[in-house]
Parts: C-alpha cells; structure tokens; sequence
C-alpha cells in the first residue's frame, strides 16, 4: 500500500485495463489476476508463452565495500561466494530461525548486489537489512520504484528474446543476469524462473515497461505467446513445487522445518543472524523429523484449500498449504506439510479434509510437474 493506504500501480496499470484485465489487491499492489480464461494463460506457459507483469517485487541494492560482508551477515546463504553475473536462492531469518523471507540475490559487480523480495514481504525485508547494516560499510537502498519486472515464461521464450536482443541468451544459466538491450530498452535479464518453464526476467526502468511489453508482445504474435496473470502464475509454481511465502513459508518456519535447510550455509566464515537457533533446529530435525513438504493429487474432483486438515486413519497428519486445479494434470493438488510418517510417495489411507469429508489423495514426491529439456 502506499502511504495513504491506496493500491500501488505498476507502470503497466493502464495497459492492463486496456486488455480486459481482470485487477486484484496483492500485497498492496493493483495486479492483473487473468486476461481471460486462467487455464488457457496457464497451458500457454506450458505449450507457448506467456508474459508477466511481476514490476510489484521489492528490488532493494545493497553496495559497498562490505556489501557482500553484510548479506553474509544479513542472510543466511553465502553470498559472498556468488560471481558476478550469477544469482542464488536464499533466506532471511529472524534471530530465532524463523523465515522473514524467500529471497533471490544478484551479484551485479564487484561490491554491488540485487536483493529481490516478494511484494508481501519487501518493506519488511528493507527494514531487517538496514537494521543489520549497522558497523558494515554498505548502503542498503530502496530501489522498488526504480525497476519495473517484466517475464516472459514458456518453451518459446527463448525465440522471441532473441529475436529483441543481442545479448548472448544461450550463455545465460540458470540463475544467472546480465545486462544487455531488449528491443532498445537497457535491462538486466535474467533467467530464474517461477513457472517450471524456462524463461526470462526484464528488470527495466518504469518508463521502458510499456515499450517493452509491446515489443515483446509483437515478437510473441506468431507463436502464441498471451499476456498472463496472478492467477496462472500460482497454478504454474504449485505445478512447479515451488513454495510460496505465506502458504509453504513462514515465521513459525525455519528453513529446516520447510525442507529447505540446504539454503542455510553454516560452514560460511563469521556469524550471521539465527546461526545459533538454526544450528538447533538442523539438529531437531536430524532427531525427530518435522512434517515433510509433499504433493497430494486427488483421485476426485473436490480442489483443497490452505489451511485444510490432512488426515490417515481419523487422525489430523498434516495441513495444506496450497491447492488448486491442475490443467496440466487434470485433476486437484496440493502441497502440504504431513508427518514423516505418511511422508513417502504412496502412502495408504491419506485424504483431505473438505468440509466434514474426508476426500481421497495420492501422496506424491514434488514436484507435480517437470519440463523436458
């Protein structure tokens, strides 16, 4: 929200109208839900192509010659040890291991880092890094409204970048940016990726957006590519196994309890916030292990929702963290955190509590759905 408590616009607000967008408050932010049909966004992602609006992230720059010294300290990942060029899934945690955030950083130069948080979770995070600041010589800044995202997601992306840019796409890894032009406009693109597609991110300057998303449009007419929205790109990361801040991550979770704990780097030099807490609950869940993360599939047609029961033999195993149909699969999953018990791929007896129902479900190993390279 901004501070007088209105929804935020992103540069492309009035262009999304213009398609027939349907809108919708996320995290403060007036974002596009769907164009049109959610499923038919979703299977052109998978199939084609599709093209986001995500300008509502929260980019925060954090330079400097400590720059590196304070996300070390900051977050628990190594960051340190990134090359330039190249970009590393991480986390912040609170004191008590706790997850503030699921994080993405940048190393764009020597002493220069792109922290990117989700929307929910961006003023929050700005704040727990200007705090840890304190005694590194490092500037945190918050660069939210000097980006806009565009991503365009699908087996065809590829084709219509490179049809836009010179830029060397093919060299370009997973996790990886590099600055370079996109139809005349200066951006940093990279390849992380949210859907289980391959595809790109556009960080761009607000004023580029609109230029952009019709360049990218025109290069996409010929090969189906669809404007997409909120709606699809949950649909499309559930599919994915991906988690979501606020359903799979939270801060009653620690990165362990999230089956996350290979992001936390104990062996990195110097202490970093929540080491001592994590080191115990690495060590609680090498002892009694916490719930597992899993996919359930439903053998009906009754799609669950966050926060429903998970239940074996009349007793509660679990909770669902997030739910919805699958158009790739056919049929309803989930993602929810059961005993390890009833963990394993084919689980007897499993099912979802609907209301007062209890639904069947294939336990399942994540994630639902993977690309063919």
């Amino acid at each position: 929200m901004s501070s007088t408590g209105e929804l935020r616009h992103t540069a492309l607000d009035a262009l999304h109208r213009s398609l027939g967008a349907t809108m919708t408050d996320f995290a403060g932010w007036d974002m596009p839900l769907r164009y049109g049909s959610e499923r038919d966004e979703h299977i052109a992602v998978r199939t084609k192509a599709g093209l986001f609006d995500l300008s509502h992230m929260g980019e925060i720059t954090v330079t400097g010659p400590q720059a590196a010294a304070l996300l070390d300290f900051a977050l628990v990942g190594n960051i340190g040890g990134v090359k330039p060029g190249r970009a590393r899934y991480t986390m912040i945690c609170r004191p008590d291991g706790g997850i503030l955030d699921d994080l993405i950083v940048y190393r764009l130069g020597e002493t220069e880092y792109m922290v990117v948080a989700n929307a929910s979770n961006a003023q929050v995070v700005l704040d727990a890094l200007s705090e840890r600041a304190a005694g590194f010589d490092a500037e945190v800044r918050d660069d939210r409204d000097a980006y806009a995202l565009l991503a365009v997601q699908g087996p065809e992306s590829p084709g219509i970048l490179k049809s836009l840019t010179d830029a060397d796409l093919d060299g370009l890894k997973y996790y990886a940016g590099l600055p370079g032009t996109v139809a005349g406009v200066p951006a940093l693109i990279a390849r992380t990726g949210y859907t289980g597609e391959d595809g790109f991110e556009l960080f761009v300057k607000p004023g580029h957006a609109v230029e952009l998303w019709q360049a990218l449009t025109k290069a996409g007419e010929g090969v189906g590519l669809v404007p997409c929205g909120l709606s699809c790109r949950d649909t499309l990361r559930l599919e994915a196994g991906m988690p979501l801040y606020g359903h799979e991550l939270s801060t009653s979770l620690t990165p362990f309890d999230a089956g996350l704990g290979r992001v936390v780097k104990f062996e990195k030099e110097g202490d970093f916030v929540g080491r001592e807490a994590l080191r115990e609950a690495a060590a609680r869940a090498e002892q009694n292990p916490p719930r597992v993360l899993v996919g359930l599939v439903a053998e009906g047609r009754r799609v669950p929702r966050a926060g429903y029961a998970v239940v074996a033999g009349g007793e509660v195993i679990g909770e669902v963290t997030s739910g919805a149909p699958s158009p790739t699969l056919g049929k309803p999953i989930a993602m929810a955190y059961v005993d390890a018990a009833h963990a394993t791929p084919g689980s007897a007896g499993v099912g979802v509590d609907i209301r007062g129902s209890h639904e069947p479900y294939e336990v399942v190993a994540l994630p639902f759905y993977k690309r063919q390279k």
